[in-house]
């Protein structure tokens, strides 16, 4: 089996890694950054996206999983102490994979053929590089609302614990098929107005964003940033790919958000 270790490349990190490195070669595995069968992340969230979107090209060979040198996270959740357990596990491969989905952002030009498409682990948010973002918002081709306000964000049920849910969306188990709108700062009035509430959709549903007037957007895609320019349409879909995670024990989804927003030991 061949493996590979993303680290935030901080001391602690590093340490771990050089550790983790070491065993595993030890018990026979085999170190390939470019065709792993298992990628370990050490540091936080962040470290997992940056592995996540490393191997984006090759979600259905690649198992990942994370080791915590900060605050726990919803990706890392094995801690420092626990190096050697974690790394027998994998070198006894006792473990199980699980896939959780993932959202496809698809960005059309004017006056291009081919769109731009990215995977999201978490989520990708639109804004305007002006002050206010209009766009009117398609659900399945028919027109939902016009939205006026700081911008939209869609999720996926394992980023519902992200950005998301700090701008008021809810929290949704991450195996459940499903993608989530959420509004940034919107503007109603008597002139203008959109639903005001998080929108949670099936995977059979599309979302397309169209710009009413302004053709150039600020898109984020997790920690990815980029000004596009000349823009027909966003759409959002439920991706065909999943992320695999190895499960080498029971972590309950509601146990960790227990853990990180209510727990204050932890």
């Amino acid at each position: 089996m061949k493996f590979y270790i993303q680290s935030r490349s901080d001391e602690l990190s590093n340490q771990l890694m050089a550790t983790a490195r070491e065993y595993l070669q030890d018990f026979g595995l085999e170190w390939s950054e470019e065709s792993p069968d298992v990628v370990l992340s050490i540091g936080g969230d962040g470290t997992f996206l940056h592995a996540f979107h490393k191997y984006r090209n090759q979600l259905d060979s690649v198992a990942f999983v994370g080791l915590h040198t900060g605050h726990l996270g919803f990706y890392a959740d094995w801690k420092p102490l626990e190096i050697e357990k974690l790394v027998l596990s994998i070198a006894k491969k006792d473990y199980e994979v699980i896939e959780y989905p993932l959202l496809e952002t698809s960005i059309h030009y004017r006056n291009k053929e081919k769109p731009a498409v990215y995977l999201a682990l978490n989520e990708s948010t639109v804004k305007s590089p002006d002050v206010t973002l209009v766009m009117d918002v398609f659900l399945n081709e028919s027109h939902f609302e016009t939205f006026r306000g700081d911008g939209l964000c869609m999720s996926t049920p394992s980023g519902s614990t992200a950005y998301n849910k700090a701008l008021g969306g809810a929290i949704i188990h991450p195996s459940l098929q499903a993608m989530q709108l959420t509004e940034m700062a919107s503007i109603n009035n008597r002139v203008f107005r959109t639903v005001g509430s998080p929108l949670v959709l099936p995977s059979h549903h599309r979302c397309a964003l169209r710009p009413v007037k302004a053709v150039d957007f600020m898109v984020t895609v997790d920690h990815l940033q980029l000004l596009h320019k000349d823009v027909k349409s966003i759409e959002y879909r439920v991706a065909d790919e999943k992320v695999r995670f190895a499960r080498f024990r029971n972590h309950p989804f509601w146990k960790r958000v227990h853990d990180s927003f209510i727990d204050s030991e932890v």
